[in-house]
């Protein structure tokens, strides 16, 4: 039986595109549907190009329990949050321990925590002189980026790289490692 995945993205959805292609025509995992909490969020595009569902929802619904609902009926085994804003439900914690992960563009515990992500990251590790970044791969818990450790990859921040080269650096790790990471937590 196939691992039956969700994913979650409040964006573009460059990760969650890149993660379903890699599965592609695998046995080890299927993507009902992407879920998305933005209905202008370009992932829905994405979404449709991949022939995947994909279904928007509210921060309300996430919190009442709707969305929890919906993945133990539709069975889901793991769910990946890719670039998914909005904090998990303790509910939704219980419910799939170790068995959500996400990624954060830099290496934790620096600049981790609500309100760090995409270029607000990149731009405080350019305004900090910081040598290198990266990403970090951890599972979810009840605090934004706190969750255990899975794995790091780093990068070189060089002198004069800009916030936008830094995150070019990080969103190559992000698509190398992000799957394959996943693939090793499914294989566990």
């Amino acid at each position: 039986m196939p691992n039956r995945i969700a994913i979650f993205a409040s964006g573009s959805g460059s990760n969650a595109e890149n993660i379903i292609n890699y599965f592609s025509g695998r046995p080890d995992a299927v993507f009902p549907f992407i879920l998305c909490n933005k209905k202008e969020a370009f992932v829905h595009e994405r979404a449709k190009k991949l022939q995947i569902p994909s279904i928007t929802f509210d921060k309300n619904q996430l919190e009442n329990g709707e969305i929890l609902a919906l993945l133990q009926k539709e069975e889901i085994d793991f769910i990946v949050l890719a670039g998914f804003l909005l904090k998990i439900p303790e509910s939704m914690i219980a419910a799939y321990p170790n068995k959500i992960v996400n990624i954060h563009p830099a290496l934790l515990p620096d600049y981790g925590g609500k309100g760090m992500y995409g270029m607000k990251v990149h731009e405080a590790v350019v305004a900090n002189n910081e040598r290198e970044s990266g990403i970090t791969i951890h599972y979810v818990n009840e605090r934004y980026d706190e969750g255990g450790i899975i794995s790091q990859y780093k990068c070189e921040v060089l002198p004069g790289d800009s916030p936008e080269n830094v995150a070019q650096k990080v969103h190559a790790l992000e698509y190398e490692y992000f799957p394959k990471v996943i693939e090793e937590l499914l294989n566990k």
